[in-house]
């Protein structure tokens, strides 16, 4: 859809872009529009198909029946993990796994330009522990870890995985610096802060409790179960900054940064646990690499959700399918029961054990009087992301361009250069592409109103946030950009709210549910929408399922 740039230029008082930079207009240093036209269009997320959930009356019931071993429902990472696992165990069984989208991968989807494949989402893993096997297995079948060091034992990863020099940059002071930790122009007492917080954060990173277990660790199932730590769930971040002393507004900034990251949201709407385990969990150590280092692939983690889906066998994968209902059947099997949105016919799925790899939003629809849980609501704030071609790559006094680029005190993520990983020569002339994340603000006392603005918003009201931004970052590049592909995320990533993670309600929400028949295994019943998290909960889900009721 072609709309003018000027146009997108000036509508910032309008729609959710008026809302969100409202106090931020007034300093974009100007508009150059060089052209007349951004080509592009906004997708999301399959809402009408899923919608459907809300008014159950318009789905068509079950013409026909069929019967399987196992119905995985979700194809994000936990169900892809799932399935692979149950082929690795019992690879004679019959799976069926169901997915919404057109496409498995779930958050980690990607699509494609004329020169690159590019990521709607989760786009990199950082270097995993080393003793996380079986996480090192399912890297190693996929040809990004290639061997192990003989002298060490540390792995050795495939350097067209491990991600390229330079690595990213922080546009600070009008300087770009290498490296996203504030350091050019700031006050010596800030640095001293955020060299004690670092400092603190590294000593938790090795520390034990009373059990032998590390203090902060993935899957989050192997941290310590000291209590004292475990009360860090109970307050936020920001407070426990605070009673720790630490006021620098920098590090406030690249903490909140950080946060909003991974999770979506800043410090003050996460629980201290879970700001302390973002930095003391990563523990990954590679004979090529340094211990920060982090994979990543022009189609971001879609690249790692394609490897779970070719190494989980032959079993069917239905896209487009929408389950609308389980229902515990005479003879104690699960009736799955399933719209398929090509056909628009609905069929009656009998199995033995499903796997229920969901979204609670989702999930809770589909459980047949579910239990009260009223503590289990996971705070999911929505996501823009933007894919930009632009004429000419963006730079800047100092540090060049980078795989990740983000501005100091910006409410947006930044961009990383979806080309990084290329492997081919530097071109310096365009076109490029872009991938710009933002995480919006979301209140949790009413998170379900930034969703739904979200939503209503239109293609240019995003494309003017975005352009915006973009000008701040880099003074007329907004005016290079020829064509932008929006994508918006109405539920994001699970926020590790306060109680959370350790609260009582997400350890009942994760049992098995209808008879011991049905499991659960998503990001949002461990708080940590991480890919390691998400991997281990389809695991974790497959194991119970064989146990529960083996299968051929």
């Amino acid at each position: 859809m072609p709309l003018p740039r000027r146009q997108f230029l000036t509508q910032a008082s309008a729609g959710l872009a008026g809302t969100l930079l409202a106090g931020l207009l007034g300093s974009v240093p100007g508009c150059a529009p060089a052209r007349s036209t951004v080509q592009g269009r906004l997708r999301g997320a399959g809402h009408a198909l899923g919608h459907l959930l809300r008014t159950p009356g318009k789905i068509p019931p079950p013409t026909h029946v069929e019967s399987t071993d196992v119905v995985i429902i979700g194809g994000g990472v936990s169900g892809l993990a799932a399935r692979r696992e149950l082929h690795r165990l019992a690879p004679g069984q019959r799976t069926i796994l169901l997915e919404l989208e057109t496409d498995t991968g779930g958050n980690a989807a990607a699509g494609r330009n004329d020169r690159t494949a590019y990521p709607w989402g989760a786009h990199y893993l950082p270097i995993p522990d080393e003793r996380d096997t079986e996480l090192l297995a399912f890297l190693r079948a996929a040809d990004v870890l290639t061997g192990y060091d003989a002298a060490t034992g540390w792995p050795i990863y495939n350097e067209a995985h491990l991600c390229h020099d330079p690595h990213e940059r922080l546009l600070l002071h009008g300087h770009w610096q290498a490296g996203l930790v504030p350091e050019v122009g700031v006050p010596a007492a800030d640095r001293l802060e955020l060299e004690r917080f670092l400092a603190e954060v590294e000593q938790l990173r090795r520390a034990t409790g009373p059990d032998g277990r590390d203090l902060f660790r993935l899957p989050l199932a192997l941290s310590s179960t000291d209590p004292a730590t475990r009360q860090l769930d109970a307050e936020t971040m920001a407070a426990w900054l605070t009673r720790r002393g630490y006021r620098s507004e920098y590090l406030r900034w690249y903490l909140d940064y950080s946060y909003r990251d991974d999770f979506g949201v800043p410090a003050a709407q996460i629980s201290a646990w879970a700001g302390l385990h973002y930095f003391a969990a990563r523990k990954g150590r590679a004979h090529n690499a340094p211990s920060d280092a982090v994979l990543t692939w022009p189609a971001g983690n879609h690249f790692l959700a394609a490897a779970l889906r070719q190494q989980g066998g032959p079993g069917e994968v239905r896209t487009e399918s929408l389950v609308f209902g389980l229902r515990e059947a005479s003879d104690g099997l699960v009736e799955v029961l399933v719209y398929d949105a090509r056909t628009r016919q609905s069929t009656a799925i009998r199995a033995r054990q499903v796997i229920l790899a969901t979204p609670w939003h989702v999930a809770k629809h589909l459980l047949p009087s579910p239990p009260p849980l009223p503590d289990l609501a996971p705070l999911h704030a929505p996501w823009l992301v933007a894919n930009l071609t632009v004429d000419d790559y963006p730079g800047g006094p100092g540090q060049p361009l980078c795989w990740d680029n983000v501005r100091y005190g910006s409410p947006a993520l930044g961009y990383i250069n979806a080309e990084h990983q290329a492997l081919r020569g530097f071109e310096p002339d365009g076109p490029h592409s872009l991938t710009f994340y933002w995480a919006l603000p979301t209140n949790p006392a009413d998170p379900a109103a930034a969703r739904r603005h979200a939503l209503a918003s239109s293609y240019a009201d995003w494309l003017t946030l975005v352009l915006t931004e973009l000008d701040l970052m880099h003074p007329d590049l907004a005016a290079q950009v020829t064509a932008a592909d929006l994508w918006v995320w109405g539920h994001g990533m699970v926020a590790p709210t306060p109680g959370y993670v350790w609260g009582p309600a997400r350890q009942r929400a994760a049992q098995p549910w209808l008879g011991g028949r049905v499991h659960l295994a998503h990001t949002d019943f461990s708080g940590m929408s991480v890919f390691e998290e998400a991997f281990h909960q389809g695991r974790r889900a497959a194991h119970a399922a064989l146990a529960a009721v083996p299968v051929a």
